[in-house]
């Protein structure tokens, strides 16, 4: 009875253990394993930044073990949704400020889990070589959105052409002072400001609307430069604020800012993009 009784126990024993190995494979395991895939939320775009996304991927892979997938979206609308909603982990396609007027108007905390890169504004012209040749009374044309205008101002005041007021957010037309050289600031549409060239001594184009318009970013008489003011416009990769810690999350970020990165946004955009993880914004 006793020989029974010790074969039972020893048996129920045995069952004890595989079930509680069946329920670590069944569901600590597979969490695990979702925890290391991580899908990131990015833009429709160029063939150049989904081999830069590619080779962020592989680093991910190789190095953390962290399987990147993408969702690729062509609404500039959709991506931090598809962040709250749970759809995405992570997404890069925004910068500061775009994400800071997006958690204002939408009750939202999603926050940067790290920096990717910046793109300048560039000023350009037809007539002068120089930002500091532009006469007496000249011309500028610049974005007439409320960001890319405030951006615009803010650049012209760098290139020294006039101050803006102290404390001032978004910067517009009334924001000027210290106007010496009675700079006209002529408000247009943001994909029309290249196309102003022939009738406006300069224009504030942004990039993507400068090559659009077959601009050589090389041969702009100013460029946006890399300070206080133009650190609301480096791009982020987001996160929602409870998961900002998430290890893998912080991986993707890792794989991301590296040297092989750089030399990436280097080979295929020259100086007209700018990694922006490892710069000084406080000068």
């Amino acid at each position: 009875m006793k020989r029974r009784k010790k074969r039972n126990a020893i048996i129920w024993a045995v069952v004890v253990v595989v079930i509680l190995i069946a329920g670590y494979f069944s569901f600590v395991r597979p969490h695990q394993q979702a925890a290391k895939t991580v899908t990131v939320g990015i833009m429709a775009s160029s063939k150049a930044d989904d081999k830069i996304w590619n080779s962020v991927a592989k680093t991910a892979k190789d190095k953390y073990g962290v399987t990147v997938k993408f969702r690729r979206f062509t609404d500039y609308n959709q991506p931090n949704k598809a962040l709250q909603n749970g759809d995405v982990d992570l997404n890069a396609f925004q910068h500061k400020l775009f994400l800071k007027s997006w958690n204002k108007a939408h009750h939202t905390d999603i926050v940067s889990d790290g920096d990717t890169f910046i793109t300048p504004i560039r000023v350009y012209s037809n007539k002068y070589k120089n930002i500091k040749d532009l006469p007496d009374g000249a011309t500028v044309a610049v974005p007439n959105d409320a960001t890319n205008e405030s951006r615009a101002l803010y650049a012209l005041k760098n290139a020294g052409l006039f101050k803006l007021k102290k404390g001032t957010d978004l910067a517009t037309v009334s924001s000027i002072t210290d106007n010496k050289k009675n700079i006209k600031i002529k408000e247009i549409a943001a994909d029309q400001t290249a196309r102003t060239l022939d009738d406006v001594d300069a224009a504030v184009v942004n990039t993507n609307y400068a090559q659009a318009a077959g601009l050589n970013y090389k041969k702009a008489i100013f460029v946006e430069p890399l300070n206080k003011d133009s650190a609301q416009w480096v791009n982020i990769i987001a996160v929602k604020k409870q998961n900002k810690n998430n290890k893998a999350y912080k991986d993707v970020v890792k794989a991301y800012q590296t040297e092989k990165t750089k030399h990436l946004i280097k080979k295929y955009y020259g100086s007209s993009e700018l990694p922006a993880w490892d710069r000084n914004f406080n000068k």
